[in-house]
Order: C-alpha cells, then sequence, then structure tokens
C-alpha cells in the first residue's frame, strides 16, 4: 500500500512539474510576440513620419511652383497692356512715330520675355533646392559613410586639403572653398 502511495505522490509532483513547464512556455511565447508587435508599431510609426516629411516637402515645392506661375502671368498680363497701349498711340500718330510705338512695343515684349524666362528659372531653382534638401533617412546616410576599399583608395587620390571631420570621415575642401568627403562609391558628397 505504501508503494501505491509513493506512486502516487511522484506521479502528481511530476504532474505539478509538467503544468508549470507549459505554463512558463507559453508566457515566453507571449512576450515573444509582444514584443514582435512593439517592433512593427514602432516601425509603421518611423515609416509615417519619413512619409509626412516627404509629403510636407512636396506641399513646399508645389506651392512655389504656383508663385511662379501667378508671377508669370502678372508679367504677362503687364507686356500685354503695355502692347496694346502702344498700339493705341500708333494709330494716333504719324508715319514716324508708328516707328517710333513699333519700337516700344518691341521693347515691352522684349522686357517681358527677360521677365518671364527669369521667374521660369527661378522656380526651376526653387523646385530642384526642393529636392535636393528632402533629407536622407538615417539608414541611408549610415550606410552612406562605411568604410569600403573603393572610398579609400578615392581619399587616397584627393589632392584637396582635409579640414575636419564630419561624422567619422575626413572632410575636404576644394579650390572654391566647397566641403566634402568621400562617400562609400568613392563619389565626393558635398556638405551643406
Amino acid at each position: 500500500m505504501k508503494k501505491i502511495a509513493l506512486l502516487g505522490l511522484s506521479l502528481l509532483f511530476t504532474l505539478g512539474s509538467l503544468a508549470q513547464e507549459t505554463k512558463t512556455t507559453k508566457e515566453a511565447k507571449k512576450a515573444t510576440t509582444e514584443k514582435a508587435e512593439k517592433d512593427k508599431k514602432a516601425a509603421e510609426k518611423k515609416k509615417k513620419a519619413v512619409d509626412k516629411k516627404v509629403a510636407d516637402a512636396k506641399k513646399d515645392q508645389d506651392k512655389k511652383v504656383k508663385e511662379a506661375k501667378e508671377e508669370i502671368s502678372k508679367a504677362k498680363k503687364e507686356t500685354d497692356e503695355k502692347v496694346s497701349k502702344a498700339k493705341k498711340e500708333v494709330k494716333s500718330n504719324s508715319a514716324s512715330e508708328k516707328g517710333q510705338a513699333k519700337s516700344a512695343t518691341g521693347k515691352a515684349k522684349a522686357e517681358a520675355n527677360k521677365t518671364e524666362a527669369k521667374a521660369k528659372s527661378e522656380t526651376k531653382t526653387k523646385a530642384t533646392e526642393t529636392k535636393t534638401k528632402v533629407k536622407k533617412t538615417a539608414v541611408e546616410e549610415k550606410e552612406d559613410l562605411k568604410e569600403t576599399a573603393t572610398s579609400k583608395a578615392a581619399e587616397k587620390k584627393v589632392k584637396d586639403k582635409v579640414t575636419g571631420e564630419y561624422k567619422g570621415k575626413k572632410v575636404f575642401t576644394g579650390p572654391r572653398g566647397g566641403k566634402y568627403y568621400i562617400n562609400k562609391n568613392g563619389n565626393k558628397t558635398y556638405i551643406d
């Protein structure tokens, strides 16, 4: 009878320890799942922040383009008014004055074309600046700063003066004063 009682008692201890092991296993799985969900949410949050920055930059660029187009249309209106005014003067004047009016009209058109071309070039410049100012993500920047055999070889070929350090890379100053470093591909990357 004692053997049966001991056998029963040992069986109970064994089952109790097995139950604890499965509980521990479940808790470990639950912790792993929760950590994975937190990591996923953090990655989504970072992606949203980057997307927002890109959208803001695009809105800013679109606004600048719109302003430039408005300036162009305004300049065009002014030119048309000058041309029509000059034409009215031509009709009322004599033949020699008609030549002067045509000259004035031509000058007004030329001035308008200059203004329009200037506005277009400013728009293009602003759009280019906006595109270049969109910053790289931290991962892209870190990848760009890696040391490679190509970048080391390119650094040896550079004859410009070393003037400092930027994120662990040597900073060179070119003959016109531009500051740059050699990226992982061996190319110059200029610093603002």
